[in-house]
């Protein structure tokens, strides 16, 4: 089973690899969510909500990469270039976005998946990145794509930056610096992984989606708040916020509605969750549109 260390140390060994690169990452996914849950807490700060889940598991690391470095694909190079020096293999059918690197032996067990993301598609018109609902192409090819996310609408605003420290795989002591997305940016991406499994039965119905949305909001924190109003109102009345709004009110408005049924669902939901809190500034952060 990959642990949490495991994850941390694979990402270890990727920032290594990439040393004095202009490249910074941006860590979702749940991982994203552990290291943001930890920042936190090591600030002692007051946030949202009192009440936090603890950590889920995952086997992946998503790591996203801002479109500049798919427009200017030079900059690409490295990263190709440590993905493939630490081991990792194509995942078939997602070529050049999917990674994975087998556990000992080889076995599927124990291996790591890392999946490269980048921003909205419209981040790309009128560049040389070729790009689709699937994937964005940079243009010289360096043997790295991405997918992107078009509701990450807000993917390079008010990032937090995190210094990751701990041993790589070789046991060598080793710090680098990660970034992890603002709640805003990481509840709509939530919102709408949350949608797209909610039938699913081999994602669990999206039952991790819905407590990861309830441990993004529990663990903001004031000022983050305030800049998640601010950027409500920028953006509320393009279609991606619009539709979570919707969302929000179909799922995550009362406890009967599907989502909190999911989250409730979770093996790691606990009684003491604020969910009336958590239903409260999620419709304040994502308000139906009249």
């Amino acid at each position: 089973m990959i642990t949490i260390l495991d994850l941390q140390t694979s990402l270890l060994d990727l920032l290594h690899e990439m040393e004095g690169t202009d490249i910074k990452l941006i860590i979702g996914g749940g991982f994203g969510i552990y290291l943001r849950t930890d920042h936190v807490r090591r600030l002692g700060m007051r946030t949202l909500l009192r009440e936090w889940p603890e950590p889920r598991s995952t086997n992946d690391l998503d790591l996203f990469l801002r479109p500049e470095l798919l427009i200017e694909s030079a900059k690409l190079k490295p990263l190709a270039e440590a993905i493939n020096r630490l081991g990792y293999k194509v995942v078939t059918g997602a070529e050049k976005y999917q990674f994975v690197k087998p556990g000992p032996g080889g076995a599927e067990a124990g291996s790591i998946k890392i999946d490269l993301l980048t921003g909205p598609q419209i981040r790309f018109h009128g560049t040389r990145v070729r790009v689709d609902t699937r994937r964005a192409r940079p243009n010289p090819s360096v043997g790295i794509h991405a997918h992107p996310v078009d509701e990450a609408l807000t993917l390079e605003e008010g990032l937090l930056r995190k210094t990751l420290a701990g041993k790589m795989s070789s046991g060598a002591p080793w710090h680098g610096e990660v970034f992890l997305p603002h709640p805003y940016t990481f509840s709509l991406m939530k919102l709408f992984a949350f949608r797209d499994r909610l039938d699913d039965a081999d994602k669990e119905f999206g039952r991790y989606h819905a407590l990861d949305l309830y441990t993004i909001l529990a663990t903001t924190i004031e000022e983050e708040w305030e800049h998640a109003l601010r950027l409500r109102g920028q953006h509320r009345k393009q279609p991606y916020p619009m539709e979570a709004g919707t969302l929000v009110s179909e799922h995550f408005s009362a406890l009967d509605r599907l989502g909190m049924i999911r989250l409730r669902e979770s093996p790691y939901y606990r009684p003491e969750l604020q969910l009336d809190e958590f239903m409260s500034a999620l419709r304040e952060m994502f308000p139906p549109i009249i």
